[in-house]
């Protein structure tokens, strides 16, 4: 009995040992491929200056830019855990995406705090009203939400208001800005980039924010 336990222990190790090595060079190939695709959006602008993995879901990269908008300019991807069944359980049960977020300081300090998130939500109706022709369904686009530590809040097109238009618009999941660094932070959902158009905006969407932010400092 103890010896078939003994096996039955070694087996399961070996099974989880083989899993991890499988899935975890499953994320590393993704992640060359995902360097490719930031590669890629710089069009020829910018440059991967090194990269490393931080765990075999996190893969962290500094990138070279000559663009005067962008200093200390890193990007960490999240993939999957993969690697670990239970982690990765939990991942697709919450239906965690993957992604791609970009840091890096704007060589002047913001003067406030602002983060943006992007949320989807979708319903449908039960019992009667779901035999309707779907060409008869009212559909509402609703306005940004600002929750705000201000006193007074001014009407005018502030970073805040371009921040929210922005994000609205692009595959822009969350926006970060902040006097401390990094200054400026985006996240985008990792498989927007494998769409070429997608990923050669990434980055005029990324300086569009961040001129909204020079333009509030001065």
């Amino acid at each position: 009995m103890g010896l078939l336990l003994l096996i039955a222990v070694a087996g399961a190790i070996a099974v989880l040992g083989l899993w991890y090595l499988l899935f975890a060079a499953y994320n590393r190939r993704k992640g060359s491929q995902t360097l490719r695709w930031v590669q890629s959006a710089c069009a020829g602008r910018g440059r991967i200056v090194d990269s490393h993995w931080l765990s075999s879901s996190r893969l962290h990269a500094r990138l070279q830019l000559p663009s005067r908008s962008f200093e200390n300019v890193r990007v960490t991807v999240r993939f999957r855990p993969r690697a670990l069944p239970v982690q990765w359980l939990l991942s697709w049960w919450r239906n965690q995406r993957e992604t791609l977020t970009f840091e890096a300081d704007l060589g002047g300090s913001p003067s406030f705090h602002l983060e943006v998130v992007r949320h989807r939500w979708s319903a449908h109706s039960r019992g009667v009203t779901a035999r309707r022709d779907p060409r008869e369904w009212d559909i509402y686009r609703p306005g940004p939400v600002i929750l705000t530590t201000r006193t007074h809040w001014q009407q005018d097109h502030t970073p805040e208001i371009n921040a929210l238009m922005v994000v609205r618009e692009r595959n822009v999941l969350q926006v970060r800005f902040c006097p401390g660094s990094p200054q400026f932070s985006a996240t985008v959902a990792l498989d927007a980039l494998a769409d070429p158009d997608s990923a050669s905006g990434f980055l005029a969407t990324l300086r569009e924010l961040a001129a909204g932010a020079s333009a509030h400092r001065q």
